[in-house]
């Protein structure tokens, strides 16, 4: 188990725990700990290098042994990644030249089998098609040694202490976020709760988080975190092992001891605010489904959980706190509902735009409303309704990007009228004022400027789970000459083919091209080539030189062709590369690799994100991780160009809150930008992409890791 945990602190926190052990003479053991990392694009820090160096040899060798394995599959490196075109990028034919060949090849063939469907070729049926025609080791042996560049990804490892407390610490930042987690981080804390039960968090504002620490406090026998009968909820779904966002249904599957605490917990809620039977409407099936497990009628001692299940039923009447509102809204009365919205105010917040809207002349009463209520507003819901009027401005596009919980991404035109702009200044002077009420004034706050464009992670909904990905809407420098994308995916039980594909645009979002496995070579780059299964997994790259690319917009995407989804395969990802144009390489090189993200949810067609061309000739990556449904098989480039376009434009076009904003509302006493000019050598408050090595001791660091703690609750 401790190895587990050592996994989880590693990579979600970037900490070597540093194991206690005998002392020794363990500097030559480090030092190549030390490069072996390197060659995967990691650093021990100096810190931890020095620790370690001063462990026996053994002790570091074995911490090596677990960590690298680790680093590697954080990066993508524990994978074969072969090619079907062995010189890639060299090499690579045309498309038509190349198909012609395999239909030569296969008629030579007395046993092939060539396959002609309404009259066209049936590209799989061909013997040479879609496998791969060499080995890895081939491939390896075709390809010069990867000479390291300026430009090469180096992530540093920091030292940690003992495995218990970095994992009780990774835990205690989880609960205490103040945004939903992503799917993966919500596996990491409920595997965590169970190990850090005398871990007790200052506060679980996320109602995610609440349910899996209460799952672990109903095996204790400890008391539950509850507030309201949603909160109960989605505890049934966490001792059943379900859905705790309450996106899928769960199947409910009870101990008695838990029918129990449900049913107390349940009655204790209601008992002390009756209003709140008011929440049951919203999830009435769920209510009715979780009523046929708990069999409440049995348990006499709790009447007002019973009166759960009976509002579920329809039994008994109990209108919802949206209904009331909605009820003055039909009425005509904005100030009404305004009033009555104030006491929740995260209603009143999130309703804001309908409010000044449905009645400009009420505007006045609405944000009276507003004013009095700010205060009990989290956090996460003000820089919400604050980068929602960074839209809402008459010279805001007309087109609206919706995303759901898995991604799936739809672009609609905003037809709502413009915010009357006494009303829209009010506000946003009302947003920024307590925004910067809430934020930290830091003696000395060193700001690194690559973080600056970088999207506040409001929602962990809104950002995909691996290593360097930044949050939807987030802009990042491309700063070298070679662009590399790459999909690997290794099938389950049934032949499945991915494709790798970019969309190229123009200024205009037109004039559409592509490299796909129907165009292998074409404006500026080259595609590997087509792997239609995978039994033991299988890669395709596409290699492209910014400097020959004519368009304004490139969009990777990853099509399911044919077979499992990417929640059914055994694993999938992408991510890519950025090299020097003098570098070669294998075809897959971790140390140029930039980004690797899973690839999860139910759709068919992923968009990671698309690359802009700027004023200058520079490129720039504008995060998008939404996708598309696409269909059940067949999904390629070409059919989907139009909805890609729509909702790439939709993404780019949209204005994101960025750390920025809030480093501008700071107000330390001393601040350094990061721009060639050394680290202080004072403790200081440190906000970058990563921690940077050399940190002075007692400073506070914001990153990629805990950036969502910017975040003011």
């Amino acid at each position: 188990m401790t190895n587990t945990l050592e996994r989880l602190v590693v990579r979600h926190a970037h900490r070597v725990p540093v194991p206690d052990g005998p002392a020794g003479a363990g500097g030559t053991a480090a030092r190549r700990f030390d490069a072996a990392l390197m060659s995967a694009g990691f650093k021990l820090s100096g810190d931890l290098l020095d620790a370690l160096s001063g462990l026996a040899g053994d002790a570091v060798d074995g911490l090596a042994g677990r960590v690298l394995p680790v680093v590697r599959e954080m990066v993508g490196d524990h994978v074969r990644h072969n090619v079907y075109f062995r010189d890639f990028p060299h090499g690579v034919p045309d498309t038509l030249d190349f198909w012609v060949s395999c239909l030569v090849g296969a008629l030579a063939d007395p046993e092939a089998d060539v396959e002609i469907v309404n009259g066209s070729l049936n590209l799989l049926s061909l013997p040479k098609y879609g496998k791969y025609l060499h080995t890895y080791e081939e491939m390896l042996a075709a390809h010069d040694e990867l000479v390291a560049g300026a430009g090469d990804r180096l992530t540093v490892l920091h030292a940690g202490r003992p495995v218990a407390a970095e994992a009780e610490r990774l835990f205690l930042a989880l609960a205490g976020s103040a945004t939903p987690l992503t799917e993966e981080e919500l596996d990491v804390l409920r595997e965590l709760a169970a190990h850090c039960t005398d871990a007790v968090p200052d506060a679980i504002p996320v109602r995610e988080n609440r349910a899996l620490i209460n799952r672990v406090r109903v095996a204790e026998g400890g008391d539950l975190l509850l507030d309201t009968v949603t909160d109960v909820l989605r505890l049934a779904c966490a001792l059943s092992l379900g859905d705790v966002t309450l996106a899928e249904p769960t199947e409910f599957l009870l101990t008695r001891r838990e029918r129990r605490a449900l049913l107390a917990g349940l009655d204790a809620v209601v008992r002390d605010s009756p209003a709140k039977l008011g929440d049951v409407a919203a999830h009435r099936e769920r209510w009715k489904r979780l009523g046929e497990r708990l069999h409440p009628h049995e348990y006499p001692r709790w009447p007002h959980a019973r009166d759960v299940f009976a509002v579920a039923r329809g039994e008994k009447k109990a209108p919802s706190f949206a209904g009331r509102v909605e009820a003055l809204l039909g009425a005509g009365d904005v100030p009404g509902a305004a009033k009555l919205a104030a006491n929740a105010p995260g209603v009143l917040f999130r309703s804001l735009d309908r409010l000044l809207r449905t009645d400009p002349d009420a505007s006045g009463a609405v944000l009276d409303a507003a004013e009095g209520a700010a205060g009990q507003v989290s956090g996460r819901v003000l820089l919400s309704v604050r980068e929602h009027l960074l839209n809402r401005t008459r010279k805001a596009k007309g087109t609206r990007v919706f995303a759901n919980r898995t991604g799936r991404g739809v672009a609609l035109p905003d037809t709502r009228p413009p915010l009357d702009p006494a009303a829209f200044r009010r506000l946003k002077d009302l947003l920024d004022d307590e925004v910067r009420r809430r934020l930290p004034a830091p003696a000395h706050l060193v700001v690194d400027p690559a973080v600056l464009d970088v999207a506040l992670p409001l929602s962990g909904k809104a950002t995909a789970s691996g290593l360097g990905v930044l949050p939807r809407g987030s802009l990042s420098p491309v700063d070298g000459e070679l662009l590399r994308f790459f999909v690997y995916w290794k099938q389950r039980e049934y032949r499945t083919d991915y494709d790798l594909s970019a969309l190229m645009l123009d200024r205009d979002y037109g004039n559409p091209q592509w490299l796909s496995y129907t165009s292998l070579r074409k404006v500026g780059g080259e595609h590997s080539g087509d792997i239609t299964e995978a039994p033991d997994g299988a890669s395709e790259f596409i290699n492209l030189s910014l400097r020959k690319v004519k368009a304004s917009f490139v969009i990777p995407q990853v099509n399911v062709y044919s077979g499992e989804g990417f929640d059914d395969v055994e694993e999938s990802f992408f991510g890519f590369m950025v090299r020097d144009g003098e570098q070669a390489g294998r075809p897959f090189e971790p140390r140029t690799v930039r980004m690797k993200s899973d690839l999860h949810g139910p759709a068919r067609v992923a968009l990671p994100l698309a690359f802009v061309r700027g004023k200058e000739g520079d490129w720039h990556a504008k995060w998008m991780h939404l996708h598309l449904r696409g269909g059940f098989a067949f999904n390629a480039v070409e059919g989907n160009r139009v909805t890609t376009a729509t909702l790439t434009r939709a993404v780019i076009e949209r204005r994101y809150l960025t750390v920025r904003y809030l480093v501008d509302l700071m107000e330390p006493r001393q601040l350094t930008v990061l721009d060639g000019v050394p680290l202080p050598d004072e403790p200081v408050t440190f906000v970058g992409l990563d921690r940077p090595d050399g940190l002075p001791e007692g400073s506070e660091a914001f990153t990629l890791r805990n950036l969502r703690d910017l975040i003011p609750a």
